[in-house]
C-alpha cells in the first residue's frame, strides 16, 4: 500500500482508494489517469490511497473488490465506485459530480 498523496485536511478534501493488481498496463494506466484528473480538477483537495491487492488481499476483501482496477471515493458521501482504467475523463467527472 502506498501512502496517501496530496493529503490536506480540509472540509473540501475528496478521498479515494484505487485498487490495482501488481503493475499491469491497466493498473499503471489507472494510476496515471486518476492522478492527472485529481491534479487538474482537485488540486490540493484530495487524498489518494493506492492498494495493490496482490500485497493487501484483506483490504480487497473488506471493500468487496471484484474487478481491477477499481476506484472508490470514500469522501464526501455518497460513496462512488468506478471500474476500469479511468480513461474517460468526462464520465469520471460526471460520476464524481465534479465540474468540468
Amino acid at each position: 500500500m502506498e501512502p496517501a498523496t496530496d493529503s490536506h485536511s480540509s472540509s473540501g478534501t475528496q478521498k479515494f482508494i484505487l485498487f490495482v493488481s501488481g503493475m499491469s498496463y491497466k493498473s499503471g494506466h489507472a494510476i496515471e489517469n486518476i492522478r492527472k484528473l485529481c491534479d487538474t480538477y482537485l488540486a490540493n483537495r484530495y487524498e489518494l490511497q493506492i492498494v495493490d491487492i496482490s500485497r493487501d488481499r484483506q483490504m480487497a476483501v473488506d471493500y468487496q473488490i471484484i474487478a481491477i482496477p477499481t476506484l472508490i471515493r470514500t469522501q464526501p458521501l455518497p460513496r462512488r465506485i468506478i471500474l476500469g482504467d479511468l480513461s474517460d475523463t468526462q464520465k469520471i467527472l460526471q460520476i464524481l459530480d465534479l465540474e468540468m
